[in-house]
């Protein structure tokens, strides 16, 4: 074999070599999670239906942004941005912040928020028609628009039966259910041993005054949803899994 020979068959077996190590080395590494699509839907339910759950599952599978608005109000507030000064005025004169001002918040995430740039699901708003049209006026003046409302159903008895029962670790936020999860030790935390307590609105007068408010108010936006095809019921009464299983095929054939 010649030089120019003996030379190419090197340069092969280097070829060779450096494909078989970026092959070995991408098989090494683990998969980065990235959506097969993006994702753009409302979660609908009264208190203890289980959205807490379901929201965290919908944001890390999909990798959008998890938008509470109840939890974006505080954190302007606090942050004190234009936003939350604004709010915080509102609020200190015993007003409602208005519907500008929850869609603006809204939009500011999906202008800022990195982890929003493949989608958003939203939870607490909106909670009127109005609230619901200026959200659609926001998403078509950004060029996009809602995949889905995913409305969380269950029996108004049976979801008292879960709040009444519920235990909360006030420091950490851990949460048992007397009858469903209880702790290791009746009354205690399992991770601290510090005292369980359950909150002063998880009663059955005050649980039933939220929920004919909640069906009252969010009656005419399911309305308006269906009206639209975006709607989805989904039983929450089943366990966690069937209920993400289901709720995620809603997703995946949405996008079909």
């Amino acid at each position: 074999m010649g030089a120019p020979d003996e030379l190419a068959y090197l340069k092969s077996l280097v070829s060779q070599l450096n494909e078989k190590i970026a092959s070995l080395e991408s098989k090494a590494k683990p998969p980065v999670k990235t959506p097969a699509q993006q994702l753009r839907t409302i979660l609908v339910g009264p208190p203890g239906a289980g959205k807490g759950t379901q929201a965290p599952r919908i944001r890390d599978e999909f990798c959008v942004c998890h938008l509470a608005t109840g939890d974006m109000l505080r954190e302007q507030v606090q942050q004190k941005t234009p936003l939350g000064v604004e709010a915080k005025k509102i609020m200190d004169a015993g007003g409602l912040v208005s519907d500008d001002i929850m869609v603006n918040m809204i939009k500011d995430q999906l202008d800022n928020n990195k982890s929003c740039k493949n989608g958003f699901v939203l939870d607490g708003f909106p909670r009127t028609v109005p609230q619901a049209q200026k959200l659609d006026g926001m998403l078509t003046a950004r060029g996009e628009k809602l995949d889905s409302v995913v409305q969380l159903l269950i029996d108004d008895q049976l979801l008292i039966s879960r709040i009444t029962g519920r235990l909360i670790h006030a420091p950490s936020g851990r949460t048992y259910h007397k009858t469903f999860s209880p702790p290791k030790k009746p009354g205690v935390d399992d991770v601290t041993g510090e005292s369980l307590i359950q909150r002063s609105d998880d009663n059955v007068e005050t649980l039933t005054k939220r929920l004919a408010s909640f069906h009252a108010q969010t009656g005419p936006v399911v309305d308006y949803y269906k009206a639209k095809g975006l709607w989805h019921g989904i039983d929450a009464s089943q366990s966690p899994k069937v209920v993400w299983d289901n709720m995620r095929k809603i997703f995946v054939s949405s996008k079909k």
